[in-house]
């Protein structure tokens, strides 16, 4: 997996958000997730060797579950490979991993897809509101 680096980041501009993805950081970023697999699931979908997408959650400790709780941080399906359950079958794999580890509850944040998760049977519980503390010009 650590040789999909390369596609993974290709990827990225894909998640549609308003950021640029920096290639040193995202580099370190993606060793840390293979590195520190306890608190990290990543997941990829190839097509004949090429990967077309892939599927990132993390894991932690919260107080109030008892146990661990798992957040799904991205999930990038290749513009081409689109409408063929790819998406699906990530976060079927990231939702039977969590299971196999005992994890809790496994929740994701969206801006567009809230009715893709929805048929995969996810339901709103809370709003998402997010502050950035990145460079700001």
């Amino acid at each position: 997996m650590p040789g999909d680096s390369g596609a993974v980041f290709g990827l990225l501009a894909q998640l549609g958000e308003q950021y640029t993805p920096n290639r040193p950081v995202f580099d370190a970023a993606f060793a840390d997730a293979i590195k520190q697999a306890d608190d990290h699931i990543l997941f990829v979908a190839d097509d004949g060797g090429v990967v077309i997408g892939y599927a990132l959650a993390t894991i932690a400790r919260l107080f109030y579950t008892n146990g661990d709780s798992a957040q799904l941080q991205e999930l990038v399906v290749d513009e081409s490979s689109r409408g063929r359950g790819i998406g699906s079958l990530l976060v079927g794999e990231i939702e039977r991993e969590c299971l196999d580890r005992g994890v809790q509850q496994l929740t994701v944040a969206t801006l567009r897809s809230a009715s893709f998760y929805e048929r995969l049977d996810y339901r709103s519980t809370a709003d998402f509101l997010k502050k950035r503390f990145d460079e700001r010009g």
